[in-house]
């Protein structure tokens, strides 16, 4: 294996984990935040380390220090159960192993090699998301059932019952989407919405497919047990669920294997039907053909951006008291963020005087995707935010009612409309 490919697969495993494990702080400040802006509060603006709060980010690493460094109790009846402990790692390994086959990018082609940018290059595309989404069903009942704890058994009960339930009505409603793209491979799934319908529609899966959309992204919320599918954890019932007698970092990888699979269904719901990594009628072909005034653009655009940036900052980021060290984070910003945009616009100046050639070309294409799909995976995941708080729960009949009577035969329905417009279409 080459310098470059060792190179290019680590980058792969370090947007993989960035994307996944890494966005969970992220994720949980967003809740916060959003949580706060719904309900007319600030949410969390206070911790902060030498003045610097960003926004409230800091609190999320304090509050994962804290599982850290927590007493770890446990009830005497399960002080010696493996499976006690094993559970919340079978549900952050398969929420985080799902991520894993996600393409970040179009192929990356350098001196005539091609590489895949996917965190594990592999074919099996949306089969592999399906077997480690449904395997997460085993750390819950395994977790419910070492607890020794009835209420924490209900809970994994209901949970088991709700994934199996709507990992059907997933499964089908993939089954439209794959034969609408004749692929299960998820690169070449993005490779096809990357074309135009008619000459001016983007053929994204949102469009192509609105009802397999529609069924997937309900779903989705139920796989990852989100609000207004958390039965799981229906507080008022069954008091937190499967992962009751968890704590420290036991219940920390319960968490953050909630956020991991938000953020893999999130992804995958962006791969499928939002396009992927393409920006709307700028396809790879596209973006190659046009980089030098994509390039010149972002050199305009990025300090007209940090100008409204910055009065935003100044404005929001003032303290009541002048001596209040958090005032310092104001400047900090500032100085970070002008730092940045003259490091990224001489950067570009340079690429572009010394003239783009096929590999610079490339890699600049392979970044302006990988942004690309960060952003939209950003927005996919606010909307997993904005939905938890805005509805209200099911009742545990009204979820099964949904997934068996509504979803079921729906997706059903959807496959064989697909099938015969495929067939039609192809004759």
């Amino acid at each position: 294996m080459s310098t470059i490919s060792v190179f290019i697969v680590i980058i792969n495993i370090i947007l993989a984990l960035l994307f996944s494990l890494g966005a969970a702080p992220i994720l949980v400040w967003i809740e916060r935040r959003v949580a706060g802006l719904i309900q007319d509060r600030l949410g969390p603006n206070r911790c902060h380390i030498n003045g610097i709060r960003l926004g409230g980010l800091i609190q999320s690493f304090a509050d994962m220090l804290k599982l850290v460094f927590k007493e770890d109790f446990q009830a005497k009846a399960i002080k010696e159960s493996f499976f006690f402990s094993l559970a919340p790692v079978i549900v952050f390994a398969s929420a985080f192993l799902s991520f894993m086959v996600m393409p970040f990018a179009d192929d990356l082609i350098i001196n005539g090699e091609r590489f895949i940018m996917q965190g594990l290059p592999m074919d099996l595309g949306v089969l592999w998301f399906l077997a480690f989404a449904g395997l997460s069903v085993y750390g819950i009942m395994l977790g419910g059932w070492s607890s020794r704890n009835k209420y924490s058994l209900l809970g994994a009960m209901r949970a088991g019952a709700q994934v199996i339930s709507y990992e059907a009505a997933m499964g089908l409603s993939l089954v439209s989407v794959l034969i609408t793209y004749g692929s299960i491979h998820l690169g070449d799934i993005v490779t096809y919405q990357g074309q135009l319908l008619f000459g001016f529609i983007p053929a994204w899966g949102i469009i192509v497919q609105p009802i397999a959309t529609l069924i997937f992204i309900i779903t989705a919320f139920a796989e990852a047990n989100r609000t207004p599918f958390d039965l799981a954890e229906g507080e008022s019932e069954i008091v937190g669920g499967f992962h009751t007698e968890y704590s420290a970092m036991r219940f920390g990888l319960f968490f953050v294997g909630e956020y991991v699979a938000m953020s893999a269904s999130s992804a995958l719901i962006v791969t499928l039907f939002l396009g992927g990594y393409h920006l709307p009628y700028l396809n790879t072909q596209t973006l190659q053909t046009y980089m030098p005034y994509i390039l010149s653009f972002v050199i305009i655009a990025l300090p007209l951006a940090s100008f409204y940036a910055i009065r935003w900052i100044k404005k929001h980021n003032r303290w009541h008291k002048a001596s209040d060290i958090r005032n310092q984070e104001s400047a900090f910003l500032q100085k970070g963020l002008i730092g940045i945009n003259v490091f990224i616009i001489i950067g570009l100046g340079i690429v572009l005087f010394l003239g783009l050639g096929e590999t610079s070309t490339n890699v600049a294409t392979a970044v302006i995707q990988v942004t690309t799909f960060a952003l939209k995976l950003l927005f996919m995941n606010f909307v997993f935010v904005w939905v938890r708080w805005t509805l209200p729960r099911f009742r545990y009949d009204q979820l099964q009612e949904l997934g068996w009577k509504v979803l079921m035969p729906l997706a059903i329905a959807n496959i064989f409309i697909s099938a015969i417009v495929v067939v039609v279409r192809g004759l």
